[in-house]
């Protein structure tokens, strides 16, 4: 499973540890990934995503998985939640 969030495009960024003596070792910052459960209104079930914490506060900022699918450009989404907001998408014009 890859390090990145679907919606906020956060991935894993590289930097040093440093010591009190400034030594500086190369080490490795991770997305803060949690795994949620969203509900999709359109959809009518629960769709299951490995999110940061900033994109789960950003996607309820917005009022849900859907409001924020479809108020965000395409150009700004992953192509995981470029699927999702296809199916969300069609499921509200049917």
């Amino acid at each position: 499973m890859t390090k990145r969030c679907p919606i906020t495009g956060k991935g894993v960024q590289a930097g040093n540890t440093v010591s009190h003596a400034k030594n500086r070792k190369r080490r490795r910052f991770m997305p803060n990934l949690q795994s949620v459960s969203l509900l999709s209104e359109a959809l009518g079930n629960i769709v299951r995503l490995r999110i940061s914490t900033r994109g789960l506060r950003t996607v309820e900022k917005n009022g849900g998985l859907d409001a924020y699918l479809q108020s965000t450009p395409n150009s700004r989404l992953t192509d995981e939640a470029k699927v999702l907001k296809k199916r969300v998408v069609a499921a509200k014009k049917a």
